[in-house]
């Protein structure tokens, strides 16, 4: 039985011990429940609790250790020799083909005795773990159920035990959310860290030149990889601001209306058509800026340079087919909202008293909206703004399909550029060599994008210290 079966079969028992909890709560209190000390709700949760937490747990260490199992067994069944002829490398490639063969089984052909013997093993050891996981667990869950249920009696003080239950539970998660960012961060530092061991700081930091194209093998004729993120740091950077520039005035002054001017039958029907904008999938967004946008702008510039631009100045534009342009003005329509929605919840949030009283000072609608409540919901438009800027940096299928993939060191929006997430999922796609310089690049370049958020984050602080206005 799979591990999903058995998780549902378990949620099932949880169920079953809430309702049998509850039930025997009612009955040892007889006719007046007053008599518990906790609601028999408590007392069906505490039920619930030892039926599934100590389960779930089981399932969740069973999991994690049967490919660990599976594997001892199949390597035991792999002759010595066999190992001992093979380099670390080889031996792990011979150890997923054999994963893929115990996949296939039984399978028809040639098959060497040796990979046939050691993928009856695999799946021999990943059954009987899947038994005995079922079997454990289930009955263990079982047990939970009853014990739980033992201990119901008037005087359990069945509340505390749950919220007992529920603060550790909470901690773990917290815990867990932590020390995933921890080793989030540390394996980007790691990575990188190699990555500078291969390629000089200065070069990556500084370099002008973005070509992370390298040879292999030392015999074979390819290049030495240009990795200067110069080229893509400005691309980034490009289609940000002019993402921004679309998205920050739009999505504030729609916020500004809905909430201080707009009527509610207006707002019931705006603002939920402006947040269609942002469930529509990146990659429509990327079509429309493709096949609508930038042919529209490259049309645009050919008709200027007909007109206007050659007769006059003897030059052209020059619009790409590809242009930081299009990209950007289809992503700051789709981020939009990210700015409108936000802006407008956090200055719906700055008491009404605050206006009242602008007003009754002899503040105009305009003057109450600038010097009272923008100050005051600053803290929230600049997160707004903050989060729009770290959706736009690390927007990727709207580049691919509007700005392309050069590495152009560039100021002009007509001309075709990529970003930095661009250029990671390039790096990555495909069977990669993770030790070298060109496959670590992407690392590196994940690390420059955490260290620009953290400015962010920082300077976004200090602007929010700065200008924000405080009220009693």
């Amino acid at each position: 039985m799979s591990g999903s079966v058995v998780f549902l079969a378990v949620i099932l028992l949880m169920v079953m011990g809430f309702l049998l909890g509850r039930a025997r709560a009612f009955s040892v209190a007889g006719d007046k429940t007053s008599r518990l000390h906790s609601l028999p709700g408590y007392h069906g949760y505490l039920v619930a609790l030892w039926c599934g937490v100590p389960s779930l747990l089981l399932l969740i260490v069973w999991l994690i250790l049967e490919p660990m199992i599976a594997d001892h067994a199949m390597i035991s069944a792999i002759p010595a020799d066999v190992i001992a002829s093979r380099s670390a490398d080889e031996f792990n490639l011979f150890l997923s083909e054999i994963r893929r063969l115990a996949a296939q089984l039984p399978v028809t052909g040639d098959v060497p005795a040796v990979n046939l013997a050691a993928a009856e093993a695999y799946n021999s050891a990943a059954h009987i773990s899947s038994l005995a996981m079922t079997g454990v667990v289930l009955a263990l869950a079982v047990a939970g159920l009853a014990w739980g249920r033992s201990l119901i009696e008037v005087e359990l003080r069945a509340r505390n035990e749950v919220e007992r239950a529920v603060r550790v539970i909470m901690i773990l998660a917290s815990t867990i959310a932590i020390l995933t960012t921890i080793g989030i961060v540390l394996s980007l530092i790691f990575e990188t860290l190699r990555f500078f061991s291969k390629v000089p700081f200065t070069e990556f930091v500084f370099g002008l030149q973005w070509s992370p194209q390298t040879a292999l093998r030392a015999d074979q004729v390819g290049s030495s990889g240009a990795f200067g993120a110069i080229p893509l740091i400005a691309g980034t950077m490009l289609i940000t601001v002019i993402a921004m520039a679309v998205a920050v005035p739009i999505g504030l002054l729609s916020a500004i209306y809905m909430s201080e001017y707009a009527g509610p039958k207006f707002r019931s029907f705006a603002k939920p058509v402006l947040e269609v904008l942002a469930g529509i999938p990146t990659v429509v967004y990327g079509f429309f800026a493709a096949l609508t946008v930038a042919p529209f702008f490259r049309g645009l510039g050919d008709f200027l340079d007909v007109i206007f631009f050659e007769p006059l100045f003897g030059v052209e534009l020059g619009v790409s087919s590809e242009s930081a342009l299009a990209a950007g003005i289809v992503m700051g329509i789709m981020i939009i909202p990210f700015v409108s929605s936000l802006s407008d919840d956090v200055m719906n949030a700055v008491p009404q008293t605050l206006r009242d009283g602008s007003y009754a000072l002899g503040a105009t609608q305009a003057e109450t909206v600038r010097q009272v409540i923008f100050p005051a919901a600053l803290p929230g438009i600049v997160g707004a703004v903050l989060l729009a800027v770290s959706r736009a940096i690390g927007e990727t299928m709207i580049v691919v399909m509007a700005a392309g993939l050069a590495a152009n060191l560039t100021v002009n929006p007509l001309e075709a550029v990529t970003t930095i997430t661009v250029q990671i999922v390039t790096l990555l796609v495909g069977d990669q060599e993770f030790d070298s310089a060109k496959t670590l690049a992407a690392f590196a370049l994940g690390f420059m994008l955490f260290v620009v958020t953290l400015v962010l984050n920082f300077f976004a602080l200090h602007i929010v210290r700065k200008y924000r206005e405080k009220y009693d």
